[in-house]
């Protein structure tokens, strides 16, 4: 399969995907927000596009995501490797938070610079709430009866 006939069946797959599939120019503003990423934050295609990644990251960790952001667009560099999970909190449409899990993709110029950077993302709220309550529950048993010792073997 050539480049050409590969193109329309990636865009079918990027279409229907339940995944968010984003991809922000070097500036960090939406240029493609597939049908995965309106149904996932609640806002269509011709909202998203144009507008800043500001309209997905809750307010309190926007500036820690910029200072990120523009340190990658520098250096080229992440700390985040191929196939690393990044995990974050995100907002809805409607105000509310999830937390997402995401992988990143650059891409560059020809001359090496990054253009942007696309993001394929699944929410995973429901799993971090889970480990949360786990975790919960394991440090009330732990307070309740003692940290477990290693037993001896003498």
């Amino acid at each position: 399969m050539n480049r050409t006939d590969a193109q329309p069946l990636a865009d079918e797959i990027i279409n229907n995907v339940p995944d968010a599939v984003i991809y922000a120019d070097s500036t960090g503003r939406i240029q493609f927000w597939s049908p995965g990423a309106a149904a996932l934050f609640g806002y269509t295609a011709e909202e998203a596009i144009g507008q800043s990644l500001d309209l997905i990251i809750p307010e309190r960790l926007q500036q820690r995501h910029w200072d990120g952001f523009h340190r990658v667009m520098q250096s080229g560099e992440t700390r985040y490797g191929p196939g690393e999970m990044l995990s974050v909190p995100a907002m809805r449409r409607d105000g509310t938070r999830m937390s997402v899990e995401f992988s990143i993709g650059m891409r560059h110029d020809a001359e090496g610079r990054i253009e942007g950077i696309a993001a394929i993302m699944r929410d995973v709220t429901a799993r971090w709430q889970q480990e949360r309550e786990l975790r919960a529950r394991l440090a009330a048993l732990e307070k309740e009866h003692g940290s477990a010792s290693p037993a001896s073997t003498e």
